[in-house]
């Protein structure tokens, strides 16, 4: 059956049009968190690494040095960052508000703490665009990687030959025919970012889904410890007094080339402490390898190692790796915020080519378009500005700078899109 290519444009460009701003929104908030960690660096001084690559202090050193500072809080989560420029995080919950406290390894000592990070708030922003039903805002954004891949297959499919037009740029020829050319010749260099971005996209909504029980099969579950010699306790933390080295001693002798990138201790005797980590296995994330301790017996309640994970397993932990491009370092990191500039810059040049082409049918016919789609993506907008606003104020306790801030970057950027689409765009269609 022959494919048609009028019918296939315009399912393109009603993913491009009609979704637009909901669409830009998930792609841009997904290329800022891929440099997330190297904001918080920029931003927060007690996160950067100052001490080198000295040996780090015994680990119930660096957890004392955080007991001190946060006396009647819990040490929910423990993270040793991979970047050599950062020092560690941990989680510390504080009644109802939780805390990010910055500790150098080294000297074993705090060096700050903030109630969010960048890191935190652009995953959050990505994830679930900070809907407080957490499971639609996630949906929403699982929707968008088939929408993406199914843009990709339709452009292929209408766009003539389109192997040989990697360099065809047109300049010279009035804006409209620039930014066609440019919005063709970014897309074609974008293409293998779209698929992978696509792919690991579904398999995320496979995930969640747990069709062919692919979570139940690759998140297994924690080993249980026995309750009778393990009364359980939900009122006494004992997060501050677990033996940390003599936990990750014991997750080393299971697995000798574990480097450690995450303790959680349990919230009492009756939960085991859980390490997680790189090991010689690449690509995979830390929670690939895996130990469980049991804080009162020191003994090791379970293992997984990297190289002994089933396929459906190992496919689950490079799917982060390869979605948010730090399986590399910096260096990918950087790539990867630059192929999801592109695929978000695709999205504004096609707003802009639809607009002009609206604008050229307003001036000609002197009939206006309508345009619904338009309220309807600025309304979704609104809402999820709403609820970025009460995560900041309810859930992150941000400081009046720190809102002041964000409003004030949010306004600017409010006002390079009025004057680009709404200023710029129809001075130029007046002129031809």
């Amino acid at each position: 059956m022959k494919l048609n290519k009028r019918v296939l444009f315009q399912v393109h460009s009603w993913i491009g049009i009609k979704l637009s701003i909901l669409f830009f929104i998930v792609c841009f908030s997904g290329t800022l968190a891929t440099l997330s960690n190297e904001m918080d660096w920029l931003y927060y001084p007690g996160l950067r690494a100052t001490s080198g690559e000295g040996k780090r202090a015994p680990y119930n050193d660096l957890v004392h040095a955080v007991q001190q500072a946060f006396p009647h809080g819990d040490l929910t989560y423990w993270i040793m960052p991979e970047e050599p420029y950062l020092n560690d995080i941990a989680y510390v919950q504080v009644g109802e508000q939780r805390h990010y406290v910055f500790v150098d390894p080294v000297q074993a000592k705090v060096t700050g703490s903030t109630t969010v990070t960048f890191q935190r708030f652009f995953r959050d922003f990505h994830y679930y665009l900070f809907m407080p039903f957490y499971q639609f805002g996630y949906f929403i954004v699982l929707v968008f990687a088939f929408f993406l891949l199914i843009a990709l297959l339709t452009a292929l499919v209408f766009y003539k030959k389109w192997w040989k037009k990697f360099s065809d740029l047109k300049t010279g020829k009035g804006p409209l025919v620039f930014f066609r050319s440019l919005h063709r010749v970014v897309g074609l260099w974008s293409i293998p970012f779209a698929i992978l971005f696509s792919v690991t996209g579904i398999w995320y909504f496979t995930e969640r889904t747990n069709l062919a029980e692919v979570s139940s099969r690759s998140n297994p579950p924690s080993p249980k410890l026995s309750e009778k010699d393990h009364p359980f306790s939900d009122t006494i933390s004992l997060t501050y007094q677990y033996d940390y080295d003599a936990a990750v001693a014991l997750a080393k002798q299971e697995i000798p080339t574990l480097k450690i990138g995450g303790i959680v201790p349990g919230n009492s005797t009756s939960s085991p402490i859980y390490l997680r980590g790189k090991s010689h296995v690449p690509l995979v994330r830390k929670r690939s390898n895996r130990v469980w301790i049991d804080p009162v017996t020191q003994n090791v309640a379970g293992v997984q190692k990297a190289e002994e994970i089933p396929t459906v397993m190992y496919l689950n932990d490079i799917a982060d790796p390869l979605h948010f491009g730090n399986w590399g370092g910096l260096t990918t990191k950087l790539i990867w915020f630059l192929a999801g500039l592109s695929i978000s810059g695709l999205i504004v040049t096609g707003i802009w080519i639809a607009l002009k082409r609206q604008l050229k049918k307003v001036i000609q016919d002197g009939q206006p378009v309508v345009g619904y789609w338009k309220y309807l993506n600025w309304a979704i907008s609104l809402l999820i500005l709403g609820f970025m606003y009460y995560f900041m104020l309810w859930r992150y306790s941000l400081s009046w700078s720190s809102l002041s801030l964000v409003s004030l970057t949010l306004g600017l950027f409010a006002g390079l899109i009025w004057y680009v689409f709404e200023y710029r765009l129809k001075k130029s269609a007046r002129k031809g």
